[in-house]
């Protein structure tokens, strides 16, 4: 199956964005720990290929560390700089204005080779709906800049911020490719609540989830929901869930709808401990 969404908003982002890209010194791409690799825009990174680029991995206080360690090598080894945020923690901050002070600091030397007084560097902020670029503008700036919101395509427009005397960031709407070839990235994406639930049924993200954890954490399922290592049937499990935590419809039947939104609710919020939902490839 292949699923497809690219609202119009986003097909002219893109065309901005490869206009603009002339404007600044380097990118600043932002992608899910949970999932870095699927929260990569492919699209993008045919636009971006000529600029120097860092790679913020947000929410890492959601996504399992050692995973997260091994993205941040993957990355490096491919020379691109990498490094992993909570956007809430001021140290996290700090460390994103200092590696882009120095990602920008190299546009600057070559300025001043050629007797030119410099300026601020400039970057462009890009990512993936929902990935919480917003809120990061806002803290890099100290203060409520850009929109933020729990939904996918908040930022509708591109904005300049000046973060303190350091950079200038231009912001831009977050950006999905036409279509996802692989249904497990639609998957992925769907579970951290990237793009729109209602582009896939409900029940088939979780069902995906349930797999995952049971392959990956099967510690944290016997945890939250008292499924054992050994249980496998898809029905089995979504009853032992639906019975334990009381989604029930009239006559004690369990309504596998409440139970999809309480797993991917649980995932969503860390209550099922830090998971990470892909590996770097080998």
């Amino acid at each position: 199956m292949t699923i497809q969404w690219f609202p119009g908003h986003m097909a002219k982002a893109r065309r901005e964005v490869e206009e603009k890209l002339k404007l600044v010194d380097f990118v600043m791409e932002l992608v899910d720990a949970r999932a870095p690799l699927s929260s990569q825009n492919p699209m993008l990174q045919q636009v971006l290929q000529t600029k120097s680029k860092m790679i913020v991995l947000m929410k890492k206080d959601l996504a399992d560390d050692r995973e997260t360690e091994k993205w941040i090598t993957y990355f490096k080894e491919r020379d691109i700089p990498a490094i992993a945020i909570n956007v809430n923690d001021k140290s996290d901050i700090k460390r994103v204005i200092q590696l882009a002070k120095e990602l920008g600091q190299e546009k600057m030397d070559k300025l001043l080779k050629k007797g030119i007084q410099p300026r601020p560097a400039r970057a462009m902020i890009v990512g993936i709906p929902n990935v919480g670029k917003s809120t990061l503008i806002n803290r890099l700036a100290n203060k409520k800049i850009a929109k933020t919101g729990d939904r996918p395509g908040v930022t509708k427009q591109q904005l300049w911020i000046k973060v303190k005397k350091d950079f200038e960031l231009l912001d831009t709407p977050g950006i999905l490719w036409p279509k996802f070839e692989d249904e497990i990235v639609g998957y992925r994406l769907a579970a951290i609540g990237t793009i729109k639930d209602q582009l896939l049924s409900l029940q088939d993200i979780t069902a995906f989830v349930i797999s995952y954890l049971q392959q990956n954490y099967p510690e944290r399922m016997e945890e939250r929901f008292h499924i054992s290592r050994d249980m496998e049937d898809m029905l089995e499990i979504f009853e032992v869930i639906g019975k334990l935590r009381g989604a029930l419809e009239s006559g004690g039947n369990v309504n596998f709808d409440k139970v999809s939104d309480i797993v991917i609710r649980d995932l969503r919020t860390g209550r099922l401990g830090k998971i990470t939902l892909e590996s770097p490839p080998k």
